[in-house]
């Protein structure tokens, strides 16, 4: 059995700016805003959500199977699947096209400006999910509008339990195609903002909506994450990181470890507290593929957190 990720793969060209972007931008003259900035550091990193939840099942031991659609530079992100033992079958090359990527500027005080070409990712409806995989899981991850309804009816139409997770792209949905993401899905993840965003949309209350769902998880950053599940809401803290570098990436890290649970059958106060331990390893690293760790390694890290193994 496996577990299918919907979603992007996107390369990530991550540049640092050795200044302060409200000294060259002036307020009274963004209206002719024409600047400039040296960025004498960049790195150029694997990610975009179905890529960099894969890898973090990868971590668990778990046969994720990302589906996404790239383009003609994708080589070596292709070669890094194959290295990794990431089974690839569901990746489609779209000729004529570049694959997703963001160009991502830091200054020194953490702001940071985007530009983000989607590329062959807009063309993820030429993927379908298959009804004869032996998929026990799925999960819809921001990738192209098309793609995102057609991979959620698909689920739905072969009986397939997956996970709404509307990420980046929700503000492409307004209330009715959200409420319609809903009805099909047995689990949807969001953070605190998307959070507050789905109920301004739809305008239903996060208990509400958890009531059509097996469970509704929102991640909070420092202040864990909350999972509404049964008629309640459970709090799960944080796993503690020995670290804080960068958190790109922690929340793909975070449903990973929910998909595992998931598949895995455990209960929710385990799952979430797995699901923190992947964020925290994250974190501790640059990038969103760049933290390694055992099945043994995640385990320790676990009942250090929490005080007991979680298998």
């Amino acid at each position: 059995m496996s577990t299918l990720i919907c979603g992007s793969i996107a390369y990530d060209s991550i540049m640092l700016f050795n200044g302060r972007f409200r000294d060259h931008i002036l307020p009274d003259q963004v209206h002719i805003l024409n600047v400039a900035f040296l960025v004498p550091e960049l790195r150029r990193e694997f990610g975009g959500c179905a890529g960099n939840i894969a890898y973090n099942m990868r971590l668990l031991g778990a046969p994720g199977l990302p589906m996404a659609t790239v383009g003609d530079d994708a080589q070596p992100y292709l070669e890094r699947l194959d290295a990794l033992g990431i089974d690839r079958r569901f990746v489609r090359c779209v000729p004529g096209h570049y694959t997703a990527q963001a160009f991502i500027t830091t200054d020194l005080d953490d702001n940071q400006i985007t530009a983000f070409h989607p590329g062959a990712m807009t063309q993820s409806h030429l993927n379908a999910v298959p009804a004869d995989a032996g998929l026990k899981l799925g999960i819809v991850a921001p990738d192209g509008r098309d793609g995102m309804l057609q991979h959620a009816q698909q689920f739905a139409d072969h009986g397939i339990p997956f996970m709404f997770d509307p990420g980046q792209g929700l503000p492409m949905f307004d209330g009715d195609e959200l409420l319609w993401f809903i009805a099909r899905a047995h689990y949807v993840a969001v953070n605190d903002y998307e959070g507050k965003l789905l109920q301004e949309r739809t305008g239903r209350a996060l208990e509400e909506l958890a009531r059509k769902l097996k469970a509704l998880i929102v991640t909070r950053g420092a202040e864990g994450s909350r999972i509404y599940v049964d008629g309640g809401c459970i709090e799960i803290p944080i796993a503690p990181a020995r670290r804080i570098v960068d958190p790109t990436g922690c929340g793909d890290a975070y449903r990973a470890g929910l998909l595992y649970g998931i598949e895995s059958g455990m209960d929710w106060e385990t799952t979430g507290r797995l699901a923190a331990v992947l964020g925290a390893l994250k974190i501790e690293h640059a990038g969103a593929q760049n933290h390694s760790a055992d099945r043994a390694t995640i385990a320790q890290r676990f009942r250090e957190a929490f005080g007991y193994l979680p298998w």
